[in-house]
């Protein structure tokens, strides 16, 4: 496996961006096909564990759906079809030896809509690590419980309810504790499709802050239409076009510097 990314349209990275490191997720040439239409086109690119990645892009661009690739969320869509090498820490997520239950503990998900489980507060959290058997007993519960809630900057808003329905919380809210939720489970990677996308912009803000406190103990990769926010939370950014990558870089690079027209097309509001 190289180190480097590798794509036929010269020029989609610099050749020696995050060169010699060894990416957390790595993808080769993916490609995806929903029945007969091809949504995304031999894309490749590296997900480090100490960077936040954003993709960006006009709407249907494809971002959403390759973001979807890497914890295999494309297998629940019967007429969707991916070919191409994804690894995790160098393992192939597509290997019969990969159970995709365990992929999708380590590789968590936070939607666009929130999405907390119709249970108390408390449960939200307690249902991933009891499943998994992370715990064992309720004082390890309890631990598991405060500290994500912590790390996701709700624990001082939330201990005196934590019976109280999930469903019960604010929009902002409810995101942190979808994302307090995935961290439950003691995820490597977190995965972020427009995660801001319908809350205000408060709530926004928290999210961005609480991004930037788990960089580092996580690996992330965030799906944003918005660019302002790309630029904020990220150091990395790849953009896509019409289901292809056309550029991957420095988050800086990107928004000042783009060696691509479309890149510079999009970012200058041209399109999108």
């Amino acid at each position: 496996m190289n180190d480097t990314i590798t794509h036929s349209d010269e020029g989609v990275a610099p050749a020696d961006i995050d060169a010699g490191k060894t990416p957390k997720m790595y993808a080769d040439k993916v490609n995806v096909w929903y029945a007969d239409k091809h949504a995304i086109k031999d894309v490749s690119i590296n997900i480090f564990d100490d960077k936040v990645t954003a993709f960006i892009g006009p709407s249907g661009c494809g971002k959403s759906t390759f973001l979807r690739c890497f914890n295999r969320m494309n297998d629940t869509i019967p007429i969707a079809r991916v070919t191409g090498d994804i690894e995790l820490d160098g393992e192939d997520i597509h290997s019969n030896g990969m159970d995709v239950v365990q992929l999708r503990a380590r590789v968590g998900m936070v939607f666009q809509k929130p999405n907390p489980f119709p249970k108390s507060i408390y449960e939200n959290i307690a249902y991933g690590p009891r499943i998994h058997g992370l715990t064992r007993n309720k004082a390890d519960l309890d631990e598991v419980v405060q500290q994500s809630l912590t790390r996701a900057g709700l624990w001082d808003e939330v201990k005196d309810r934590l019976e109280d329905s999930g469903t019960a919380l604010s929009g902002g809210q409810q995101q942190r504790l979808c994302i307090a939720r995935a961290i439950a489970v003691d995820p490597e990677v977190i995965l972020m499709d427009e995660p801001c996308s319908a809350l205000d912009p408060i709530a926004t803000a928290k999210i961005e802050e609480l991004i930037h406190e788990l960089r580092g103990k996580y690996a992330i990769a965030i799906v944003t239409h918005n660019m302002q926010q790309a630029a904020r939370v990220s150091q990395r950014t790849a953009f896509f076009h019409l289901g292809e990558l056309v550029e991957y870089g420095k988050t800086g690079d990107i928004f000042t510097n783009p060696r691509k027209q479309r890149t510079q097309d999009y970012i200058t509001g041209r399109y999108g």
